[in-house]
């Protein structure tokens, strides 16, 4: 059973390598149009929501969304009600690229789903979420410091 996970593994990494090379030419470099994609579909998000969702480390978020502010991509605002908040938002570079990533990402997920049925797609798709929904507990705990009983 440890196949699985180096198959999702395999995969993940073969995706974002191929991302990498095809968004370098939009300035975008190592996963950081995972960042600008959820910051466009969430404007005004924080940053421990971002990494949440996005599911790094706190100071791999900073680094990626330090380098995305620094090449115009996203803009910091101040929470109106808590001033110590830092809302992330998109700026219009960064809602630019959103759709190219998108038509990226559709594309990945068709070539990934050749050959399986709209029934065999939403199994996978269920299957990964119970995976997902299974890691994240482990994640959480081991964010928070904690040590996994082998």
């Amino acid at each position: 059973m440890t196949e699985i996970l180096r198959e999702i593994g395999m995969i993940a990494r073969a995706l974002d390598s191929i991302s990498n090379i095809e968004f370098k030419e939009l300035e975008l470099t190592k996963g950081q149009y995972l960042y600008v994609v959820r910051i466009c579909e969430n404007p005004g998000i924080i940053q421990e929501q971002l990494l949440d969702l996005i599911k790094v480390d706190r100071s791999t978020a900073t680094r990626a969304i330090q380098k995305l502010e620094h090449n115009g991509f996203i803009e910091k605002h101040s929470d109106p009600d808590n001033k110590k908040i830092k809302r992330i938002y998109p700026t219009e570079k960064a809602e630019r690229v959103y759709p190219i990533i998108i038509r990226e990402n559709d594309y990945s997920n068709n070539v990934a789903l050749d050959g399986f049925s709209d029934e065999e797609a939403a199994i996978v798709l269920d299957y990964l979420h119970r995976i997902r929904k299974n890691i994240e507990t482990d994640w959480e705990s081991v964010k928070k410091g904690n040590k996994r009983d082998y």
